[in-house]
């Protein structure tokens, strides 16, 4: 099996564009990641095989000059974000067949960016635990332990991306379903600010009052540079969420990283070989 999985989405989108490998290669590396592993972790609930192989033969056929950032290049999508032709099931049996219209922003940019859907991602019930198990889907294992929970609500996306049958996913996060399943499966997220990245799916508005003013879709990624990447195309108004605004990503890369960590928290103490680590690093 071709190792063009555990490549990054940046690395993976200078080699298409180089021509050092097609993007039918890249998918189809993907989509046998994810027989390989899927059995395992339960992470992916639909691959999107014949529409994700089309798309990157189009991908391929395609001239040099109309090509996106992300141009070939696959990505997951959490099953309650829209994609058109799979359902957006909220992990609920009851929603299984609910087939949404038009796609949601951010998937409608992550296209015109090039990229491909590649699979939908497993979440609990209307995304509302810090943990993968649902009635529908069933529940998603913790790539490096599977007695261990992947975090949630994204946590389908977390160990797609954490055992490489992903490059990029798309989540979304009220009080930590994006940022949670990063840290329980090693890879890179953040939560953009509310009205940077445009909410637009069948769902969008759902929970009402406060929760709804909290929530955001955002990127995940196993790198910060493809977080950067992902942010700045999906980021900026859209119509259809009124809370959005324009927000470039902009300014300078920081050429020293500067990284906030908690080492304290009351009933959870690091190893002290751990701590030892973190203060040499800085």
């Amino acid at each position: 099996m071709s190792e063009l999985w555990r490549r990054t989405a940046g690395d993976l989108a200078a080699m298409i564009r180089s021509g050092d490998v097609s993007s039918r290669e890249v998918v189809q590396a993907h989509l046998d990641r994810i027989e390989e592993v899927n059995p395992i972790v339960n992470a992916v609930t639909v691959p999107l095989i014949d529409s994700a192989l089309e798309a990157a033969d189009a991908a391929d056929a395609a001239p040099g000059d109309d090509r996106g950032a992300l141009h070939g290049v696959p990505f997951s999508i959490k099953e309650n974000i829209d994609c058109v032709g799979s359902p957006t099931t909220n992990g609920v049996p009851a929603l299984a067949n609910m087939l949404p219209e038009r796609d949601a922003a951010i998937v409608t940019r992550m296209k015109a960016a090039g990229g491909i859907p590649l699979a939908r991602t497993n979440l609990p019930e209307m995304g509302a635990r810090l943990d993968t198990d649902n009635p529908l889907r069933g529940r998603t294992r913790n790539p490096w332990n599977g007695n261990l929970t992947p975090g949630g609500s994204s946590g389908g996306d977390a160990a797609a991306l954490a055992t490489g049958m992903t490059p990029f996913g798309l989540g979304n996060d009220i009080g930590g379903s994006l940022r949670n399943p990063a840290y329980c499966c090693g890879i890179a997220s953040l939560k953009p600010t509310v009205g940077r990245v445009p909410l637009a799916s069948v769902n969008a508005g759902e929970y009402g009052g406060m929760a709804n003013a909290l929530l955001t879709d955002g990127p995940m990624t196993r790198s910060v540079a493809d977080l950067r990447l992902g942010l700045s195309i999906m980021a900026g108004r859209d119509r259809r969420d009124p809370q959005s605004v324009d927000a470039p990503l902009t300014g300078p890369i920081p050429t020293r990283p500067r990284v906030a960590m908690v080492t304290k928290l009351p009933g959870c103490e690091l190893p002290a070989a751990t701590d030892s680590e973190l203060a040499r690093a800085g």
